[in-house]
């Protein structure tokens, strides 16, 4: 467990700084506006990990996951005295915050004591971890895992926004990304409506008391959508911000720079997180294993 914590806290560190020389130095411009993130992002940080602390609930990170971004990407289209393309950006971002903003609030993630809410079940199951029982460990994850690091991923991600400023015009390829984004946010869409009808009608079944049917049985949604991919939502919102970082090489024309470092850290965190939520529901549902043995984890092909 520490290992993985250690591995991910490196490469939050470790992949910015190799990120950075591998392009242009930051304009003026773009210093300037990369500091004030800077400071909402510690102020933010700080905000979770207090509150979290203080509630006992450590999901304060995940209600705010949709909702930094927009707050990001409008604050660089502000400083650019709204740049066509980061007014453009900063309407997808929002399309795509106020869509997850929705679907973390009917799951109950939101309540208006703001501290409490629905807490995501993996911190429970990995609070009984051995490495992380004691609070004093439990008290230094949250501050460097939960805190630090996955707000700092957000930050990350929201990057292409700043790299774009004072970029070419906008152009053909930006409505092509727009279009692309659109499409994968319509995707995640579907992916969570059909994973929230699977269990809204288990749970309707199992409170009536009446016989489940053979697809519920199962006691995981593995239809639609579910049945090319263990995770087309994860998949999809990966796909997200990977689309996201071609906004700043349509600005430069440059196929990789410095702003890509939040999608590959995105990535390897979906990745962690999906096999530790797989383990969980492997030893919740007998027929999970075959599950995994007969669908690809994210993309709906095996590679």
């Amino acid at each position: 467990m520490w290992k993985t914590v250690l591995a991910l806290l490196v490469t939050i560190i470790v992949v910015p700084v190799l990120a950075f020389t591998m392009d242009e130095p930051l304009t003026g411009s773009q210093h300037g506006i990369l500091i004030k993130l800077l400071v909402v992002y510690l102020a933010a940080t700080l905000l979770c990990f207090l509150v979290s602390s203080i509630a006992g609930n450590y999901s304060q990170v995940d209600k705010l996951w949709s909702l930094m971004p927009i707050a990001y990407v409008w604050m660089v289209a502000v400083e650019t005295g709204f740049e066509a393309r980061l007014v453009l950006m900063a309407l997808l971002v929002t399309i795509w915050g106020l869509r997850l903003t929705f679907n973390f609030f009917r799951k109950g993630g939101y309540s208006w004591k703001f501290w409490t809410g629905v807490e995501d079940y993996r911190w429970a199951v990995l609070m009984e971890k051995p490495e992380l029982k004691a609070k004093w460990r439990w008290m230094v994850f949250n501050l460097f895992f939960i805190s630090l690091y996955q707000m700092g991923l957000i930050l990350l991600i929201s990057l292409p926004a700043v790299r774009s400023v004072d970029g070419l015009s906008l152009g053909w390829a930006d409505y092509l990304i727009a279009a692309l984004l659109l499409f994968v946010i319509v995707v995640e869409t579907i992916a969570d409506q059909q994973q929230w009808n699977y269990q809204k009608a288990k749970q309707k079944a199992l409170s009536a008391g009446g016989e489940l049917e053979e697809k519920h049985k199962k006691g995981f949604v593995h239809t639609g959508l579910w049945s090319l991919s263990r995770h087309p939502n994860f998949a999809a919102e990966q796909a997200v911000w990977i689309v996201f970082y071609f906004f700043s090489v349509a600005a430069t024309g440059n196929w990789l720079n410095w702003s890509v470092m939040g999608a590959i850290l995105l990535v390897l965190l979906f990745w962690g997180s999906s096999s530790f939520t797989e383990s969980i529901s492997a030893e919740k549902y007998p027929d999970y294993a075959d599950y995994q043995k007969r669908v690809p984890r994210f993309l709906p092909f095996k590679l």
